[in-house]
């Protein structure tokens, strides 16, 4: 029973959460710290320059309180506000703080009798008051429901020790009534007024904690959808990690949709016959400099990437989703390829480790973009005429001795939708691709 209060009041528990969703919340927290202290210096400065013009009814040792409590409390806001930014501030130091913000403001509340002559009981009817709720609300910041109780407890209790330090001071007269006109014209004390502002504290604190701790749940699971889509974009592309995530449906079998799209192959000449000769340490090191220049530059470009094939590459341009321009980017990507390639090989040739020549080809079509498999291992994927096609071209540049290719359909395509080769291109025509049934016209785009 107390276990569900507690997490009713305090919210779920992030022990079992992963580590990196941990860390995501804990940033978050960081941030509202940061933003707690710029709040507590503007109102410790704004409370500044209210007492500096405000008339003085005391002067000397009755009148230090109020200057040395702003003093004290601007010193320590000014620490915790350049701790937060060099480091993450330990819990102590936040209860530590909650307890100087009550503090200060009750010493100054408590001041005011000796500002005005007045007996203890004149600072109970002060509307100063109302600034515990800013600093109870300064608590939601950080979205850890603790904080919130601790400093509406504080309050509360701070304001009973109030209370019963004019009963105490004013032991002798007691001016208590029950009457709330005399209670609001005189000095005298009335118990029923000071119960409804501790209860009124104590119910905000707790209202505060429960609608903080319900937003937690939701912050939770913001930060764990974040950190899902995250990973699943290390596997997927991230267009289809979004599809995934913001499905309204169950994703299944025999969703998908047809689309006009281009289709880039990459490939590793030779890499077959290398990968014999090296060590895995070497060859896995090879195949994952080679992916993390290869991706950014099609990710670049308006592509995804669609599967890694070993040593090859497969990616879309136009296929996860709607684009008027797919054949110019995937062109555009695979020229960026080509150079990006050539410097590679160098600088590898030059370090004394393996540089296989890195081939391309971009054909275009309608293809089907849609999912695959069986209900416990489904795959988004490209399936149509233009996916094939592009494979064979791109092996045809062994033939051909060539880095790049593309059919001369798809690069006067690329031309109407805005692409511009940098230089002239060799043109093929009526060439004989291997798996191919008719002819096709080629353009060459690297040598």
């Amino acid at each position: 029973m107390w276990q569900r209060i507690y997490t009713f009041l305090i919210g779920p528990s992030e022990e079992d959460l992963p580590e990196s969703v941990r860390q995501a919340i804990h940033d978050q927290q960081d941030q509202g710290e940061r933003l707690t202290g710029w709040i507590q210096l503007i109102v410790v400065l704004l409370w500044a320059v209210l007492w500096l013009i405000s008339p003085k009814m005391t002067s000397g040792i009755e009148a230090l309180p109020v200057p040395l409590a702003l003093s004290l409390y601007f010193i320590l806001t000014v620490i915790r506000l350049v701790w937060s930014y060099r480091a993450r501030l330990p819990e102590w130091s936040l209860a530590l703080s909650v307890v100087f913000d009550m503090a200060l403001l009750l010493t100054v509340i408590w001041s005011f009798h000796l500002t005005y002559h007045q007996p203890p009981a004149f600072f109970l009817k002060a509307p100063t008051l109302l600034y515990v709720f800013i600093f109870i609300g300064l608590r939601s910041l950080r979205f850890d429901a603790r904080f919130v109780l601790l400093s509406g407890m504080i309050a509360a209790g701070g304001w009973a020790i109030m209370v019963a330090y004019v009963v105490v001071m004013q032991a002798d007269a007691m001016p208590v009534t029950r009457d709330y006109i005399v209670y609001m014209t005189s000095n005298s004390l009335l118990f029923g007024a000071e119960f409804d502002k501790i209860i009124t504290i104590i119910i905000f604190s707790l209202i505060l904690a429960v609608a903080l701790s319900r937003a937690k749940v939701l912050l939770l699971r913001s930060v764990t959808e974040e950190q899902k889509t995250k990973t699943l974009s290390r596997f997927f592309d991230e267009g289809v990690a979004e599809r995934i995530k913001s499905a309204e449906r169950e994703i299944s079998v025999g969703q998908g949709e047809l689309r006009d799209a281009a289709i880039l192959t990459l490939d590793l000449r030779g890499f077959t016959p290398l990968v014999a000769k090296l060590p895995v340490e070497e060859t896995l090191a090879l195949l994952s400099d080679y992916q993390s220049l290869m991706v950014p530059i099609i990710r670049r470009h308006g592509g995804a990437v669609d599967k890694f094939l070993g040593d090859g590459i497969l990616a879309s341009f136009g296929a996860v989703g709607e684009s008027d321009g797919y054949a110019a980017n995937g062109l555009a990507a695979l020229d960026e390829i080509m150079a990006a390639a050539e410097r590679w090989e160098d600088e590898r040739r030059q370090a004394g480790a393996a540089a296989p020549r890195i081939n391309g080809a971009l054909t275009s079509g309608r293809v089907l973009f849609g999912i695959i498999g069986e209900d416990e291992r489904l795959e988004y994927t490209i399936i149509g005429e233009p996916a094939n096609l592009a494979a064979k071209i791109e092996k045809h540049n062994k033939v051909l001795k060539s880095r790049a290719l593309t059919d001369a359909r798809t690069f006067a395509l690329a031309e109407r939708q805005g692409y511009r080769p940098s230089r002239p291109r060799r043109r093929l025509p009526a060439v004989r691709v291997t798996e191919v049934a008719t002819t096709m016209d080629l353009v060459v785009l690297a040598e």
